[in-house]
């Protein structure tokens, strides 16, 4: 399948809407159609992304409309569309529902607009977006750990795996196509990005789902895949989890960690620069006082990292 903008039919009723080329906010979103009702896995980052793909499904959501709306997580590039798919049922696990209060779409308009060095760091990142306007719409159900849906006739398994990517992150499997929906538990062509963690749980959902019978696989950002896919990112993680130990225990700081790990093919990812928050992330799990930087101080040594590449 082409990585290309816009629907993909997988074939027998589950569709993938894909963003090239993947990067911060370039998310991917889904379409699970039974009979005469279709299930929308996760809406875009703002209003007119996620009524450009609403429009591109019509076709086949004309004779099948959504009902429901599953937000895989938290970040808002998966769910500030809510608003636009009115009267559906918005489903997500507790935890992921208590998450997007914390991050609204006016915190990101107020960062993307601030003056500076602190505005520079933002917009570079989420300049394409308009994040103005967007009412934040919350789930109108949740669950915990497992949640089996019917859509039209269709079983639909929503099973929790965060916290992770995120503190709920959800992925959404429909058996009949063998076809999984991963959310941020993927990044296919991209650097995994651990703000909640631990990386065992997130290596855990990668095991999981290399147990169960899947075909195909729509990543949060990137391409779609296959199992081969899982296996490149819960291998990063592992190199990640294993590299970030041996320097902690060697005395070093979390970012004097980051600037010494050579990422050798991992580097080749999109977002490398990741790895400053993917190490923090691991120092966490082993220092119960773990103080992380703050959310500007990620994002600078992210794009530290990333600058010096490129220089």
């Amino acid at each position: 399948m082409g990585y290309t903008k816009g629907l993909h039919d997988l074939g027998d009723g589950c569709y993938a809407y894909l963003q090239p080329d993947g990067g911060w906010g370039w998310s991917n979103a889904g379409l699970i159609v039974g009979d005469g009702t279709s299930l929308l896995v996760d809406t875009l980052f703002d209003l007119r992304l996620t009524s450009e793909m609403l429009a591109a499904m019509d076709a086949v959501t004309a004779a099948a409309p959504i009902a429901t709306v599953v937000n895989t997580h938290a970040n808002g590039d998966h769910c500030y569309g809510n608003e636009l798919v009115t009267g559906a049922e918005i489903v997500a696990s507790r935890a992921a529902a208590d998450e997007m209060r914390q991050v609204p779409p006016a915190l990101l308009a107020d960062l993307t607009a601030t003056p500076g060095e602190v505005g520079d760091l933002f917009r570079r990142v989420f300049g394409d977006f308009q994040f103005a306007g967007i009412e934040l719409t919350l789930p109108t159900r949740t669950f915990e750990g497992r949640l089996d849906l019917d859509v039209g006739g269709r079983p639909v398994e929503l099973i929790e795996v965060g916290p992770a990517h995120t503190r709920g992150d959800v992925i959404i499997y429909s058996p009949e196509d063998k076809t999984v929906f991963t959310g941020d538990i993927l990044f296919i062509g991209g650097t995994p990005i651990v703000w909640a963690g631990p990386l065992a749980n997130w290596m855990a959902a990668c095991d999981l789902m290399l147990g169960m019978e899947i075909d195909t696989v729509v990543p949060g950002h990137g391409p779609v895949t296959d199992k081969s896919g899982v296996v490149q990112v819960r291998d990063y993680l592992s190199f990640v989890a294993e590299a970030a130990t041996a320097r902690h225990d060697a005395g070093m700081s979390a970012w004097e960690a980051a600037q010494d790990i050579a990422l050798g093919d991992f580097g080749e990812w999109g977002e490398f620069g990741r790895i400053a928050v993917n190490v923090e992330a691991v120092y966490r799990d082993l220092e119960q006082d773990y103080e992380p930087a703050g959310i500007v101080e990620q994002f600078r040594r992210m794009a530290e990292l990333e600058g010096r590449a490129r220089r």
